[in-house]
């Protein structure tokens, strides 16, 4: 059950403010808040302004050490908080009650999902209207204003409804830390009244948070190292498989360490594409059941034990349900416990202090790895195609290589798992919520954050559609982003699950609207290209004569041009969506 920290309608009193002798000393609700996310490492706050939270934007503009970037919609604000969450470790944004709530809140869910903590602020109606049955506009028109706060109780780990000054600072407090400890998002709603307003509980410079280190239950521990190497010490060709769940664990460098001392080929879960060096010895590429890179499926499935970091077993990982992995051969270690076969499993066991404990009670042993050099055959290299012959799919991808790749849900997820990463290059896209256009809000926000890398994002044309309005933020800020633009007409990855007229969509002139929201301000450049040569000129143009704008390149290719991953998980996703219904 997660905590909720809300103060009921009932104690709401009128606000005043608290005269004292020693007022300069005394903060204000909205300098305190803006402290605090300068304290946890937010920089940037995405947000959307309303009535409801326009004091409170003041106050965070009044903060030296935040920046506040006005978004073109609060869904958009949302994934751009989730997008700086994953270069920085926490995001933030704010919007107004229930018209921005509602309209952040499946952004939210997918930070959830993904888990990332992102402090979700939203100004709330003023206190003295709480429990007094007045209905007040940006709601649906009842006089209970708990509506929003019930809807994002499913998305997030802690509520604050703060409509008193009393315990304002104990209720922001305890949700921005369960946030950082939890890593997941919370909701803190402000009464539009109280941010200015100064209080005794608010120093102008509040102490610090202070997180003391969580230590594993050393038994449970010492008996999840020993029965973990005696079953991967006795097996002949173990592998190891990294998930996604290694960046809320905070356990790459641990893992590093086991990987090093086991010997064992890494393989890794789509979703963990980026959280491992793919220069390490050991790296062998995407484990994906069916469409896994070349070679890799082969190696794990026929492994006779494999150990799981931090995986998300759901369809779309394992590719409708159809991994060909024994439970009996696997160890399943997640943040906080560690499962071995069918059990036993053993809790409060963190990540980091297990895979260190480990890899000192491991016998180094390479005959997997040592198997898959031995079958690895190298990609052929592609076919030179005649001058002007029209673009394809994977002749794009061949030509991206460098820095922090960002993949829209669809055919993107496929082609860039074939990346092979440079060192420190980041990757982000979003597996388990897969919600289609949140890669342009995540660009922002990736970009805002990483300011010491420039950003590649590969977006489809459907999903571009949903989001586009954003790009004019990006402008605004500044940002040197490369976004190519892949024009194939629809709904590609849904087309492969289950075609019909609904995934065709109206084609737009992208690089003109681009430009239009452009409009000679900020630093932006567009084109369009249709042939390979024309790519390679387009990605030297953006690299050099505007490695200082924003480049937007529009990729033409024929809508049926498709990675033959995305045929293969199509089909497999699209037989798990259409089983029938168990017998009764």
């Amino acid at each position: 059950m997660e905590p909720s920290f809300t103060v009921g309608a009932a104690t709401a009193k009128p606000i005043t403010a608290v005269p004292s002798s020693s007022s300069s000393t005394i903060g204000s609700l909205g300098g305190h808040l803006a402290r605090r996310l300068v304290q946890i490492g937010v920089k940037d706050v995405f947000s959307v302004p309303g009535d409801f939270n326009l004091t409170l934007l003041d106050h965070l503009i009044a903060e030296p050490g935040l920046n506040l970037v006005g978004c073109c919609n609060e869904l958009n604000a949302g994934y751009a908080a989730d997008g700086y969450a994953r270069a920085n470790g926490v995001g933030a944004c704010v919007v107004t009650f229930t018209v921005g709530g509602l309209s952040v809140l499946n952004a939210i869910a997918g930070a959830y999902s993904e888990n990332l903590p992102v402090i979700c602020i939203v100004g709330g109606p003023n206190s003295n209207d709480y429990g007094t049955n007045r209905i007040l506009h940006h709601t649906i028109g009842l006089p209970d204003f708990t509506q929003e706060m019930q809807c994002f109780r499913t998305v997030t780990c802690a509520q604050a409804v703060v409509n008193n000054l009393e315990d304002a600072h104990e209720l922001i407090d305890t949700a921005i830390s369960t946030a950082l400890k939890e890593s997941k998002p919370v909701y803190i709603s402000i009464s539009c009244n109280l941010p200015a307003i100064p209080h005794p509980t608010f120093a102008r410079d509040p102490v610090p948070f202070l997180f003391p280190p969580i230590s594993s239950n050393p038994l449970g521990l010492e008996a999840a190292v020993e029965e973990t190497a005696r079953l991967l010490n006795k097996a002949v060709k173990p592998v190891i498989v990294a998930g996604c769940k290694l960046r809320v664990a905070k356990a790459q460098k641990a893992f590093l360490e086991f990987a090093d001392a086991s010997g064992y080929p890494i393989a890794i879960m789509p979703s963990a594409k980026g959280l491992v060096p793919e220069q390490h010895p050991s790296f062998i590429g995407t484990y994906w059941g069916a469409v896994s890179t070349n070679f890799v499926g082969e190696i794990v499935e026929s492994a006779d034990a494999y150990i799981f970091v931090g995986p998300i077993f759901n369809d779309y990982s394992s590719v409708g349900y159809s991994l060909l992995i024994k439970k009996e051969k696997s160890i399943i270690v997640q943040p906080n416990r560690v499962t071995v076969g069918h059990g036993p499993s053993f809790g409060w066991v963190f990540m980091a202090d297990f895979l260190s404990a480990l890899a000192k009670k491991l016998k180094k042993n390479t005959t997997a790895l040592e198997n898959y050099q031995r079958i690895f055959v190298p990609n052929g290299v592609p076919l030179k195609y005649e001058k002007d012959e029209p673009l394809r799919v994977n002749i794009l991808f061949k030509h991206i290589q460098k820095t922090a790749v960002i993949a829209e849900t669809g055919d993107s997820w496929f082609n860039c798992q074939k990346l092979r990463l440079p060192e420190n290059c980041g990757y982000e896209f979003q597996m388990q919520y897969g919600s289609i256009g949140w890669s342009v809000g995540a660009t922002l926000g990736y970009a805002q954050a990483a300011k010491d890398k420039r950003v590649i994002a590969c977006i489809g044309d459907g999903s571009f559609q949903v989001t586009a309005q954003d790009i004019s933020t990006m402008i605004r800020c500044g940002q040197k982003t490369i976004i190519f633009l892949i024009n194939n007409g629809g709904y590609t990855i849904e087309v492969e699950i289950h075609d019909g007229p609904y995934n065709v969509i109206k084609n737009w002139d992208y690089t003109g609207l681009v430009n239009a929201i452009h409009n000679d301000q900020g630093k932006c450049w567009t084109c369009k290209v249709r042939t390979e040569e024309e790519l390679v000129e387009a990605i030297s143009t953006a690299t050099g004569a505007h490695k200082d704008s924003l480049c937007f390149i529009e990729v033409f290719v024929h809508k049926d041009d498709t990675s033959k991953e995305l045929l293969e998980w199509g089909s497999r996703v699209s037989a798990a969506n259409s089983r029938p219904p168990n017998p009764q």
